[in-house]
């Protein structure tokens, strides 16, 4: 699927074309910093043909049955199934991350294609009651063409989030991937013109933020914007698209507590906590990056989690063996660098890790040790700030209100975990984080059908579930008068006239 050598094209309207600059972006492997492939680089003429496109395509695909529709999604979610390994290692050769992750991740994919082309089956309108002799009832339309702008952490299941809600209510769209991670998003194109999508409606304009990202969010022709990324970026966007009155989803930054009381035996609070901050090399809104643990345990925990963490095995990503690969990039790699030594100028404990891997493997590659600080306070920048990147702080906490001021003492609110046996507990702590998103006992857990997404600085609107669906249709509401009997509001006929 590497498109032997050859760059990448723009997909546009069924179909891979160079862009209209001619110019093209330099993809590289971030273990070794070598060339894995070349991808049209598009502006704001390529996003305008594509929008073009789109609403041709709009005509086609808004006016196809649900039920048709669903069965069309179906057979994209078993493509893709068939194509995973090797969409897995040119996910693993675009970003980093361990094959073993990867490969878990993507596996999950088609799921998300089986629930939405189901939703675009079985969607039920309303007729809501309306007095007199009326029928009421309202119809969810399509918006039209939508835009998708999507992030390199996570190139396929976030984009996945965006695509199947938007295809199945019947949507066209324009979709800017990241410039780090393009080719995925781009290879999409082919699975769904297989599976019988019309050409048209899913198209890829890869390229920078400045030019085909603005192009995007800036055009009055596009009618929602759905967004992951940093929230300065979020907040942008959502000011560019409000003076076309362009609705706006935005998954944004995250601080993510794990909040571990007392009763969760160590090894298991350890594991937990491994999972949540280290998946991904720290590269996730819902990384784990706060680890909030009840005094009594405390350096039990810590004593554990600085045993287990220095075991973690950093090598080749494509090696099954592997439980971390590097950072996406120079940038990435150099902001957490940055951020260990703010931690350390802050007076925190540099617990374990803290600085790049020694050795010939890691020599041309952004690798970088994963990392824990201890004595840290809530106040601090490497407790505030989101890092993305394999760094976590450990706060101890006392009491059930410490713990969950310690949660909520953040902008964010995107996701939290909460460790106990009480039951009890579990739930009226839930109740009492600003958190969009809360696991009880687990971390990391997704499914197509639980809404996603956070309160305060980490966004607007929910991915998944009949939100998501619904959130990319507008209601049209029509009513029916069923009565025969002649009406004239001005006749002086002595009688009650009904208004409304």
């Amino acid at each position: 699927m590497m498109n032997d050598g050859r760059p990448f094209g723009l997909y546009i309207d069924g179909r891979f074309q160079p862009a209209s600059t001619g110019r093209t972006i330099r993809i590289e492997n971030p273990k070794d910093r070598s060339h894995l492939a070349d991808v049209a680089e598009g502006d704001e003429t390529d996003i305008d043909l594509a929008i073009d496109a789109a609403e041709r395509a709009g005509k086609i695909w808004a006016a196809t049955p649900g039920a048709v529709r669903g069965d069309i999604m179906h057979r994209a979610g078993e493509l893709l199934a068939k194509e995973l390994p090797d969409l897995v290692t040119i996910e693993v050769d675009q970003i980093g991350r361990a094959r073993r992750e990867m490969t878990a991740q993507l596996g999950r994919l088609p799921e998300w294609f089986r629930y939405f082309g189901a939703v675009a089956r079985t969607h039920e309108d309303t007729v809501p009651p309306f007095g007199g002799k009326f029928l009421n009832y309202t119809r969810r339309v399509p918006l039209g063409v939508v835009g998708h702008v999507t992030p390199w952490n996570h190139p396929l299941l976030i984009l996945t989030k965006k695509i199947a809600p938007s295809m199945a209510a019947g949507n066209t769209m324009v979709v800017k991937p990241s410039e780090l991670a393009p080719i995925t998003p781009l290879l999409l194109g082919d699975i769904f013109k297989e599976a019988g999508v019309p050409d048209g409606v899913y198209n890829v304009v890869p390229g920078y933020g400045a030019t085909a990202g603005k192009a995007l969010t800036s055009s009055k022709r596009i009618k929602k914007i759905d967004l992951t990324g940093g929230t300065e970026t979020g907040k942008m966007v959502a000011s560019i698209a409000g003076a076309n009155l362009t609705k706006v989803a935005a998954e944004l930054g995250g601080k993510a507590a794990v909040i571990m009381f007392d009763d969760t035996p160590i090894e298991r609070g350890v594991a937990a906590a491994l999972f949540a901050s280290f998946i991904a090399t720290g590269q996730t809104c819902v990384q784990g990056a706060r680890l909030l643990v009840q005094r009594s345990v405390h350096d039990a925990v810590v004593a554990e989690l600085v045993r287990r963490t220095n075991m973690i095995r950093i090598g080749n990503p494509q090696d099954m063996a592997t439980q971390m690969g590097p950072l996406v990039s120079a940038r990435q790699r150099e902001l957490t660098e940055r951020y260990v030594k703010i931690g350390l100028e802050e007076g925190a404990t540099l617990a374990a890790g803290g600085k790049r891997p020694n050795g010939k493997l890691f020599e041309n590659g952004y690798y970088h040790q994963p990392t824990i600080f201890t004595n840290v306070t809530g106040s601090m920048r490497i407790a505030q700030e989101e890092i993305f990147g394999p760094v976590v702080v450990v706060i101890p906490f006392d009491t059930e209100e410490e713990a969950i001021a310690l949660s909520n003492g953040t902008e964010f609110g995107l996701a939290t975990s909460i460790w106990t046996r009480d039951v009890t507990r579990a739930h009226r702590v839930a109740h009492r984080l600003e958190s969009g998103i809360v696991w009880i006992n687990d971390h990391h857990r997704i499914d197509p059908c639980s809404p996603w997404g956070g309160f305060k600085m980490s966004g607007i609107g929910r991915e998944n579930g009949l939100i998501a669906y619904e959130e990319y249709t507008q209601i049209q509401n029509v009513i029916v008068n069923l009565s025969d009997e002649p009406f004239d509001w001005y006749a002086d006929d002595g009688q009650e006239k009904r208004y409304s």
